[in-house]
């Protein structure tokens, strides 16, 4: 099974860091995944000076097969092949997983202006999984991606109707 983990476009050093920490290794491990694809964005770690040349770096660490790299055009077709996506709260990466129906784990980065990342997580709360860096191989070990809601489908007459009632044509 493969694990996707993507910090969006900046970086986020410590999730990078937990992700390749042996505790998260071993718990993805013992969960089954046998494959750990990570997107580093601009963050600071070990192989950072490869990932940031373009270079895609493997090493296999803990009985895992990591892959790690920078940035991608579009992060879709990993989305796609993940059983598991673990990410930044970021409300695109969000929205783009759950629309996919993907058990999703997302890791607000408290760094951020206003710790927005937290507020949007916990109101979706009931369609993925919340960790802090310090809980993700605890999170992990015990995620149950059946206890997730199904995300609703998009329906854009929705969005405009409120347009529409908004500007006044209705």
């Amino acid at each position: 099974m493969r694990a996707f983990v993507t910090v969006g476009t900046f970086q986020f050093d410590a999730l990078v860091a937990a992700v390749l920490d042996e505790r998260v290794l071993v718990a993805l491990r013992d969960r089954g995944y046998t494959e750990l694809v990570v997107q580093c964005g601009k963050s600071a770690f070990e192989h950072a000076a490869a990932v940031a040349g373009g270079e895609t770096v493997y090493i296999e660490r803990d009985g895992m097969r990591v892959e790690l790299w920078q940035s991608r055009p579009s992060l879709d077709a990993e989305f796609r092949r993940a059983d598991l996506v673990i990410g930044h709260a970021g409300a695109g990466t969000i929205l783009e997983v759950l629309r996919l129906g993907k058990p999703l784990i997302v890791v607000p980065n408290p760094t951020l202006l206003h710790n927005h990342q937290t507020e949007l997580a916990a109101a979706l709360g009931p369609y993925l999984k919340t960790a802090a860096i310090h809980d993700l191989a605890d999170t992990i070990a015990s995620f149950d991606p059946a206890s997730l809601q199904k995300f609703p489908p998009f329906d854009g007459s929705r969005f405009r109707a409120l347009v529409d009632a908004e500007m006044g044509f209705v």
